[in-house]
Protein backbone atom coordinates (compact mmCIF):
# COMPACT_ATOMS: atom_id res chain seq x y z
CA UNK A 1 0.00 0.00 0.00
CA UNK A 2 1.78 3.26 -1.09
CA UNK A 3 2.17 6.51 1.53
CA UNK A 4 -0.54 7.98 0.35
CA UNK A 5 -3.42 5.33 1.33
CA UNK A 6 -1.91 5.29 4.77
CA UNK A 7 -2.76 8.29 5.64
CA UNK A 8 -5.73 11.03 5.99
CA UNK A 9 -5.91 14.24 5.78
CA UNK A 10 -8.31 15.61 8.48
CA UNK A 11 -9.57 19.28 8.93
CA UNK A 12 -10.86 20.15 11.87
CA UNK A 13 -12.61 23.72 12.92
CA UNK A 14 -12.68 24.71 16.22
CA UNK A 15 -13.91 28.62 15.84
CA UNK A 16 -14.46 30.93 12.59
CA UNK A 17 -10.77 32.69 12.73
CA UNK A 18 -7.96 30.54 10.54
CA UNK A 19 -5.86 30.42 13.29
CA UNK A 20 -8.54 28.09 14.88
CA UNK A 21 -8.66 25.38 11.49
CA UNK A 22 -6.06 23.04 12.35
CA UNK A 23 -4.87 20.56 9.29
CA UNK A 24 -4.33 16.92 11.11
CA UNK A 25 -2.25 14.66 8.96
CA UNK A 26 -3.09 11.17 10.07
CA UNK A 27 -1.62 7.82 10.05
CA UNK A 28 -4.48 5.39 9.02
CA UNK A 29 -2.38 2.25 10.36
CA UNK A 30 -3.01 3.78 14.25
CA UNK A 31 -6.28 5.01 13.98
CA UNK A 32 -8.30 3.61 10.71
CA UNK A 33 -11.27 5.73 11.55
CA UNK A 34 -9.05 8.77 11.56
CA UNK A 35 -8.57 10.98 14.69
CA UNK A 36 -11.70 10.96 17.15
CA UNK A 37 -11.62 14.60 18.24
CA UNK A 38 -14.42 13.89 20.95
CA UNK A 39 -11.79 12.03 22.84
CA UNK A 40 -9.38 14.53 22.30
CA UNK A 41 -11.03 17.14 23.68
CA UNK A 42 -11.70 16.08 26.95
CA UNK A 43 -8.22 15.53 27.50
CA UNK A 44 -6.27 17.04 29.44
CA UNK A 45 -4.31 19.66 27.31
CA UNK A 46 -0.99 19.66 29.20
CA UNK A 47 -0.77 15.98 27.31
CA UNK A 48 -2.38 17.37 24.03
CA UNK A 49 0.56 16.78 22.03
CA UNK A 50 1.20 13.58 22.98
CA UNK A 51 -2.18 12.10 22.87
CA UNK A 52 -2.09 13.62 18.86
CA UNK A 53 0.70 11.15 18.32
CA UNK A 54 -0.64 7.99 20.64
CA UNK A 55 -3.64 8.86 17.89
CA UNK A 56 -1.67 8.86 14.96
CA UNK A 57 -1.19 12.31 14.26
CA UNK A 58 2.36 12.53 11.95
CA UNK A 59 1.69 16.11 11.55
CA UNK A 60 -0.48 19.72 12.66
CA UNK A 61 -0.89 22.90 11.10
CA UNK A 62 -2.72 25.67 11.70
CA UNK A 63 -5.05 27.20 8.91
CA UNK A 64 -2.61 30.16 9.00
CA UNK A 65 0.50 28.39 8.81
CA UNK A 66 -1.28 26.38 6.22
CA UNK A 67 -1.91 29.78 4.41
CA UNK A 68 1.75 30.63 4.62
CA UNK A 69 3.26 26.96 3.06
CA UNK A 70 0.97 27.11 0.39
CA UNK A 71 2.09 30.97 -0.62
CA UNK A 72 5.88 29.49 -0.25
CA UNK A 73 4.95 27.07 -2.78
CA UNK A 74 5.53 24.16 -0.34
CA UNK A 75 2.03 23.11 -0.28
CA UNK A 76 -0.59 22.72 -2.80
CA UNK A 77 -4.00 24.00 -2.10
CA UNK A 78 -5.83 21.51 -4.80
CA UNK A 79 -3.85 18.87 -3.61
CA UNK A 80 -3.24 19.19 -0.02
CA UNK A 81 -3.23 15.66 1.00
CA UNK A 82 -0.22 14.61 -1.35
CA UNK A 83 1.82 17.59 -0.38
CA UNK A 84 1.72 17.47 2.60
CA UNK A 85 2.24 13.87 2.71
CA UNK A 86 5.40 14.91 0.82
CA UNK A 87 6.21 17.57 2.88
CA UNK A 88 6.27 15.48 5.35
CA UNK A 89 8.85 13.13 3.71
CA UNK A 90 11.04 16.32 2.82
CA UNK A 91 11.24 17.33 6.38
CA UNK A 92 12.11 13.67 7.62
CA UNK A 93 8.42 14.07 9.60
CA UNK A 94 7.50 10.81 7.50
CA UNK A 95 9.23 8.06 6.60
CA UNK A 96 9.47 7.97 2.47
CA UNK A 97 8.17 4.32 1.23
CA UNK A 98 11.11 2.02 -0.27
CA UNK A 99 10.58 1.83 -3.60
Amino acid sequence: MNIYKKTKLEIIEFGDAPDDKFYFLVDLSVSPEGLNVEKLKLQDPRNFDQRLRESGCLMMFTGDEIAELISRGELQQDDMHKSMVDLGIKEGAIKAPKT
